[in-house]
């Protein structure tokens, strides 16, 4: 048997995994872009950046809630595509995205009129309640335009593309870095800046733009078309499941990163402005790395349609190696510019003082992300969202809350935050790596043998 015949080419994992990075930390740009602009304004800089951290955090939470459509039409098209079936999903592709879009509208209407109740209960106040208000009401407006993009980049991925919705995703985060600094500071002698409003419509402008192009590659690139058929694809009740199973999966997720924005704010002004900064730039890293756990997704969903058992188990050693080394080198990068990264987005002296003491703690978890990443990625392309739903579960109410209230007691602050954290991500990585190693290992084995 040749070896190389049972594993997947560095070329083809990079066909995914390179154009995923670049569409992957286009969203995180965003955030980190309106971050680096409004932590700057000169009007009240500190309330504006905390106001934009906290609208950011449940953002992100809401998107990554009810956007794991996403997740599982990718692995049904990749599933169906490996046992050359595509054909049957042509109906169920249109009836996820009218979900996505039925689903996108009445989360937007409740959360609007609740916008204050939502921030107060991050123990948001005075004016940065007022900012984060403001704020939310109108980057919120981009919830439907942004959820239908998802359900297309995740159909893009089922069929092993990833480069269209790095296209789409490079153009719109271009436009809101260019719309942003105009808006938010305005032109001399033109109109004067919107302040904390005129990120949030940059953002919307952006949204709007990726979804056009992300129609437009549909249309011309894909089997599939937006003809609603009144009978229900049989596969769309399986994922359903799924998305529901990722859903309270993502739901735990996002209470850990909840209650540590609600933490730091309570520790004050200056805590949760830099909390703000360290939270982006962990999520820019989580989504750079998380182009190789989109590779996973996409090809392991195929793999596993193909019943290639050992091909996977190569792939995941692959994967994983490629993903801790990106992991260390942005490390090593940011160990170089430590104190200038903080620059970049505020200069008040205690924000700086706070993100720096606790920076290095964001650094040196990034290969244990890795690895969660990876294993997380290619266990939503097998459809295991059960599993994953349960291992958050434990992560987050066995492993991070109890870390995180510890902290708190010993008054630690920002570094009990970040020690919870790195205990949340070693509890994920760790599971996932012996699950997968104790469910396909044998089967590799087995597949090994008989090609022998």
């Amino acid at each position: 048997m040749n070896y190389k015949t049972q594993k997947v080419s560095f070329k083809e994992i990079n066909k995914i995994a390179v154009p995923a990075i670049i569409a992957g930390i286009a969203e995180p740009l965003i955030s980190l872009a309106d971050i680096a602009i409004i932590g700057n304004v000169q009007e009240n800089p500190v309330e504006a950046l905390a106001a934009v951290g906290i609208v950011g955090s449940f953002l992100s939470a809401i998107i990554w809630i009810i956007a794991q459509t996403k997740t599982a039409i990718s692995a049904v098209v990749s599933q169906r595509l490996g046992q050359q079936r595509i054909n049957s999903v042509k109906t169920l592709v249109p009836q996820v995205i009218l979900f996505n879009f039925m689903l996108s509208l009445l989360i937007y209407f409740s959360t609007a009129l609740l916008a204050e109740f939502i921030f107060s209960a991050y123990k948001a106040e005075g004016l940065i309640l007022n900012y984060a208000v403001d704020y939310y009401r109108i980057r919120a407006l981009g919830f439907h335009l942004t959820l239908v993009t998802f359900a297309i980049f995740g159909v893009f991925r089922g069929l092993q593309n990833t480069l269209w919705a790095m296209k789409c995703s490079l153009v719109g985060a271009t436009v809101n870095i260019g719309l942003n600094y105009v808006l938010v500071y305005g032109i001399t002698g033109w109109f004067e800046g919107f302040h904390i409003a005129g990120a949030a419509w940059a953002s919307l402008a952006a949204q709007l733009v990726m979804l056009l192009m992300a129609l437009y590659f549909f249309f011309k690139k894909t089997p599939f078309h937006l003809k609603l058929s009144f009978t229900i694809n049989p596969e769309m009740k399986p994922l359903l499941l799924m998305s529901a199973n990722l859903f309270i999966r993502t739901l735990s997720l996002n209470i850990a990163i909840y209650l540590a924005n609600t933490y730091a704010t309570g520790y004050g002004n200056s805590h949760i402005a830099a909390q703000s900064i360290l939270m982006n730039i962990w999520l820019f890293f989580s989504f750079f790395i998380d182009g190789y756990a989109n590779a996973g997704n996409a090809i392991g969903g195929k793999l596993l349609g193909e019943k290639a058992y050992l091909k996977l188990w190569n792939l995941s050693k692959d994967i994983s190696k490629y993903a801790v080394g990106i992991a260390i080198l942005l490390g090593i990068i940011c160990s170089l510019f430590y104190t200038e990264i903080g620059l970049i987005f505020n200069k008040d002296e205690n924000v700086l003082r706070l993100f720096e003491s606790v920076f290095w703690m964001v650094l040196i978890m990034q290969p244990v992300n890795a690895i969660a990443f990876m294993f997380d990625g290619i266990f939503k392309g097998m459809g295991e969202a059960k599993y994953l739903r349960n291992l958050l579960l434990v992560a987050t109410f066995l492993g991070f809350i109890p870390s995180l209230l510890i902290a708190d007691y010993f008054n630690l602050k920002l570094y009990g935050i970040w020690i919870a954290f790195f205990v949340w991500m070693l509890i994920r990585s760790s599971v996932l790596v012996y699950k997968f190693k104790n469910k396909y290992v044998a089967k590799a084995k087995i597949e090994q043998d008989a090609s022998a």
